[in-house]
Order: C-alpha cells, then sequence, then structure tokens
C-alpha cells in the first residue's frame, strides 16, 4: 500500500473513532498520532495523558507537556506508580503487562468519565517484531491501535512526520527505564534515577540515541554504532562521572544500540 494512501487510511480511521483518549508519550509515534487526531477531532473530543512515572525520564515528560501544547491539544497528567506493584517490582519477563494493566485501566476510566469512545496507544506494525506482553493488557481493556491499523511501519510514521515538520520525526526511541535492568533483578526508584541520571550524562555529550543497561555494579552503554569512535575519545569523561554514580565498571556495547536488546531470545 502507498504511504499516502495508508495516511489517508489512518484518517478515517481517526475520524470513525469520532472522539478519543491518546496514550502520549511524547515519543515520534504518539506525536505523530496526536498530530493527526487534532487535525481530525474537534478539541472537546480529543485528550492526550501522559503518566508521571519513576519509570518515565523527567525530560521526556517535560518534552510531552510541551509538545501538547504546541499541537494545542489538552493534556492531562496521571502519577502512575508501578513500584507498589510487588509483580513488577521482582521484574520478570512479562513486567511490561503489569505496567501497561495500570496504565490503561485508569485511561478507560478516564475516558469513560469524558465519554469518549476510545482509548489509543501508539503502537504501529514494526512492534511486531519485538517481545511485547503489554499487548495482552492493550486486548484486554480494547485499546485502539491506529497507526498498526493503518499497517504503518516506524519508518513511514518518520517520513510523514517530516513532511508535516514534526520535529519528533528523526527523535530517538523511547522505552522506560525498567528496560535498562535485566529480568529477575529488583526495580527500585534508586535504581531508575542512576539509570536516568547516566543516560542524561551522555545524552549532554553531544549523543542522540542512548541506553545504560544496568548490571548493579558496573553498566553497559549502547549507543548508535556510527556515533562509538566518537564516544570513545569521551570515555575518560564518561567512566569519571559514571563511576560517581557507582558504576565500579564501565563497558561499551560494540554493536551498537539494539531495540529491544533485552529481548533477545523471549520472542514466541
Amino acid at each position: 500500500m502507498a504511504l499516502q494512501k495508508k495516511l489517508t487510511r489512518l484518517k478515517k480511521i481517526i475520524s470513525g473513532m469520532h472522539s478519543c483518549l491518546v496514550a502520549f508519550s511524547g515519543g515520534t509515534d504518539s506525536s505523530f498520532l496526536l498530530k493527526i487526531a487534532s487535525d481530525i477531532l474537534p478539541k472537546d473530543k480529543l485528550l492526550a495523558v501522559t503518566a508521571d512515572s519513576a519509570t518515565y525520564p523527567k525530560e521526556e515528560f517535560t518534552f510531552a507537556k510541551a509538545m501538547s501544547r504546541r499541537l494545542g491539544v489538552r493534556h492531562k497528567i496521571i502519577r502512575t506508580d508501578e513500584l507498589r506493584d510487588r509483580r513488577f517490582v521482582s521484574n520478570p519477563p512479562d513486567r511490561c503487562y503489569f505496567c501497561k494493566k495500570e496504565l490503561f485501566g485508569r485511561l478507560k476510566k478516564i475516558a469513560a468519565q469524558l465519554n469518549f469512545n476510545f482509548v489509543a496507544d501508539a503502537s504501529n506494525i514494526s512492534d511486531a517484531s519485538d517481545f511485547r506482553p503489554g499487548n495482552i493488557a492493550k486486548e484486554r481493556f480494547k485499546v485502539r491501535s491506529p497507526l498498526a491499523e493503518a499497517g504503518l511501519t516506524k519508518q513511514e510514521i518518520r517520513s510523514l512526520s517530516k513532511n508535516l515538520g514534526l520535529k519528533t520525526w528523526d527523535k530517538p526511541a523511547l522505552a522506560c527505564l525498567a528496560s535498562r535492568i535485566p529480568y529477575g533483578r529488583k526495580i527500585s526508584a534508586q535504581l531508575l534515577k542512576r539509570i536516568n541520571r547516566a543516560e542524561i550524562i551522555i545524552k549532554k555529550m553531544g549523543f542522540r540515541q542512548v541506553r545504560v543497561r544496568d548490571y548493579d555494579n558496573y553498566c553497559r552503554i549502547e549507543v548508535s554504532k556510527s556515533d562509538i569512535a566518537r564516544l570513545i575519545t569521551k570515555s575518560n569523561q564518561i567512566v569519571d562521572r559514571l563511576k560517581k554514580l557507582g558504576y565500579n565498571c564501565i563497558t561499551l556495547d560494540l554493536e551498537g544500540y539494539r531495540s529491544g536488546n533485552m529481548n533477545t531470545g523471549l520472542m514466541r
């Protein structure tokens, strides 16, 4: 299907929803979905909702608020506390299910209170290549995924976003901070904060796509493969600053950043 036909299909899907609450992270996909929805639906029939959580990088939370204002969409902030759920904290492979279960359950209640027809997330068909237990929660709460329904891939969303002038068109992929912790290792607020601080340090050095995989006393840094050589030139600075966060050993993944890297072997 040609890209413009997919875009036309997306617009028809959203128009047919009549009213919609969008789970909004401020990333490339959800920003694109919110932009298209804001062009189609009346202002009182569209709401963006962002969850403020210990698993959500604070800089992304700030960006989501600014992006919703830029798009002229009503924006609601809710507080979710996944760390109160012992099942989530124990960090099993289906950890994401417990997080999404709380989020989608909250969003469905808000949508019902506002008499909105649907809750939508920004999943696309490229997401099917990764292990995503959160999809079980999505099905349970009947959350729609208009981008996937329209057959759009991540790359196509980036291309369409660029055509629309959205600054998020080339924004690095987002993922919750808990995704940096190996399954089976207990998640804590202190650990999530350390990961966030480490990634901010590296990003401020000019690296856009960054993951700091946390293995307790050591960490493994992933950046885009094209950035590896440049990161090595800054290794002394990085080692010095990350050791102050409590890492005794700082390593670099020579394969570069890979989405869903912690999920290797879990696809089913």
